[in-house]
């Protein structure tokens, strides 16, 4: 599994992009014990950016005991799922940028959102509802 890749995936379910470290820790070890798919997946995901470095290249800053996607974050991961007929060719695709990382950028992956990642947003909201009435 790549850490990386995965950090990205779960922020970007998150509403606003931000999770607090224990649900981040938390969604982390649920996907590390999915099996060999997600590995797979990872992987595939992290050739099409070899030199990935999440928090040097600024695409996940941390805030309040908890990390968010940024923008930049947001367009990387698009270029990294986007279909290879989609992006120019792979010689000249970048290493490390993603295509230019405008807000309409991000707005396919928000549609491409798996049903898994809306599960576990509307998991997220139900146990946030009943942590505020538990208080």
């Amino acid at each position: 599994m790549n850490f990386q890749v995965t950090v990205l995936k779960i922020l970007v379910s998150y509403p606003d992009g931000f999770a607090v470290m224990v649900d981040l820790k938390r969604d982390m070890a649920i996907l590390a014990t999915s099996g060999r798919d997600w590995a797979e997946r990872t992987k595939r995901l992290a050739a099409r950016v070899p030199e990935l470095d999440i928090f040097s290249q600024g695409l996940v800053e941390r805030l309040n005991g908890g990390w968010r996607i940024t923008e930049k974050g947001r367009a990387v991961l698009g270029f990294m799922e986007a279909k290879p007929a989609e992006t120019t060719t792979e010689s000249a695709a970048p290493a490390v940028e993603p295509p230019a990382s405008s807000p309409a950028a991000s707005t396919p992956l928000a549609a491409r959102r798996s049903g898994r990642s809306q599960r576990l947003q509307r998991r997220r909201a139900v146990r946030e509802r009943a942590r505020a009435k538990a208080c």
